[in-house]
C-alpha cells in the first residue's frame, strides 16, 4: 500500500491521540474513516457498488425530444 506523509500542528496531533484513546482505536483506523468519510462528502465512492448505485439515482426513463414550431 502507498505510504504517504502527513504533518499536522502539535496541538491537532494531540487531540487526535487523545480520540484515538478515547475511541479504543488505532491512528490509523482514524485517518481511514476520516478520509472515506471525505471522499464521500466530495461525491468520490471507493467502492463500485456505491458508486453504481449513486450514479443510477439520476437515471430515468428518457425524455422525447422538444419538436420546434416552424416559423409562418
Amino acid at each position: 500500500m502507498p505510504r504517504k506523509l502527513v504533518e499536522f500542528h502539535p496541538e491537532d496531533r494531540s487531540r487526535l491521540d487523545e480520540l484515538v484513546e478515547d475511541r479504543s482505536t488505532s491512528f490509523q483506523e482514524l485517518m481511514d474513516e476520516a478520509v472515506r468519510d471525505l471522499l464521500i462528502k466530495h461525491d468520490k465512492y471507493t467502492d463500485l457498488r456505491t458508486a453504481l448505485k449513486k450514479s443510477a439515482q439520476g437515471v430515468g426513463p428518457p425524455k422525447p425530444p422538444i419538436k420546434k414550431r416552424k416559423k409562418i
